[in-house]
């Protein structure tokens, strides 16, 4: 793909996205027109055309269905960053951004904070629980030496498994009445809570990692050819790859913060997205997260539609979509890095 059909591409899939997340809040029991939903917003940005919505309206367009589907395309952007960036680094097409235990250590902070009562903590204790998950998974890799791609997998599931025992020894110990069911509907992965606070985590975990990992782009291309190629090239090896796992566990940390854990969509997004992009980061990271935008808020928007009044974790919905996809993946793909 040369420049000028990159930047094409790009500046589609942005506006493409834009009227995805236009047409979501649209969607729900409330009938809201395209035009209500752009004058409400207009109105609160202090943009010409805006105003004119009725109260009740632009409350449900402003402070219900707006920040649940920009947490959802934040989330899902950064996702899909993290599952490219932790395919590149472990040379694995199967990693996702919770290979090396991210998930299992947020939820049990998650967990913990939920049965002690404070909730609103569970952003700061879901981040501290992943970003511990991966200090243990990288010092047990450190152990036998360098750290390689397969001793930090393995690390990765030890932690996953210990985190999650943990989490699941304190909700059998703890747990009681509704908290069950707000748990599991944490740990199932869910935006349905979804705050102008998530949208900021989400958006600023975004905007400031998510710019660092394109400007590593270049790092990135160098680590698919293996640690070798890479230090051939005058990369500290070691050092890049310490950053890079620290900035993919500040960003999926942030993710999962606000939206408990979510599968598939950093595995699938970054396969689907390079066989358009191809595999050059600086073009693959910036679609990926488009991508990963557009998909998860359209799974959350069937998670909430589907079977009104009842709501679906969004998590479950991507797994629907995700397993399928990733079975036509494997049968597509003829190299024989999947095995």
């Amino acid at each position: 793909m040369n420049r000028r059909r990159f930047a094409l591409t790009l500046a589609t899939s942005v506006v493409a996205l834009a009227l995805v997340v236009a047409i979501a809040v649209t969607i729900g029991p409330a009938g809201i027109s395209l035009a209500e939903v752009t004058r409400s917003i207009a109105g609160h940005l202090g943009l010409p055309g805006g105003g004119g919505v009725p109260l009740l309206t632009d409350s449900i367009v402003w402070q219900l269905r707006l920040p649940r589907v920009l947490t959802a395309g934040a989330v899902g952007a950064g996702l899909a960053l993290s599952g490219v960036v932790m395919q590149s680094i472990t040379r694995n097409p199967l990693a996702d951004p919770y290979l090396l235990g991210l998930s299992s250590g947020a939820s049990l902070g998650a967990v913990a904070v939920l049965i002690l009562g404070v909730g609103f903590a569970l952003p700061a204790a879901a981040f501290l629980g992943a970003l511990a998950a991966l200090v243990a998974t990288l010092s047990i890799a450190r152990v036998g030496g360098t750290i390689t791609p397969g001793r930090a997998v393995l690390s990765g599931l030890a932690i996953a498994q210990l985190a999650a025992a943990g989490t699941s020894f304190v909700i059998f110990w703890s747990a009681k009445g509704d908290s069950y069911r707000e748990i599991l509907n944490w740990l199932l992965g869910s935006v349905a809570g979804a705050s102008w606070t998530s949208v900021g985590i989400a958006a600023a975990a975004l905007a400031i990692v998510g710019t660092g990992l394109v400007l590593a782009s270049t790092r990135l291309d160098a680590f698919v050819f293996g640690d070798t190629a890479a230090a051939s090239l005058g990369i500290n090896v070691n050092a890049t790859r310490w950053a890079l796992l620290a900035a993919v566990a500040l960003l999926t940390g942030a993710m999962v913060s606000v939206s408990g854990s979510i599968g598939f969509v950093g595995l699938i997004l970054p396969h689907l997205v390079r066989g358009l992009a191809g595999p050059g980061h600086l073009r693959l990271l910036p679609l990926a997260a488009v991508a990963g935008a557009a998909f998860l808020i359209t799974a959350d928007t069937l998670a909430r539609t589907v079977f009104d009044p009842r709501e679906l974790p969004v998590g479950i919905v991507t797994a629907f979509i995700g397993v399928p996809v990733f079975i036509a993946l494997i049968k597509g793909r003829k190299s024989a890095s999947w095995a």
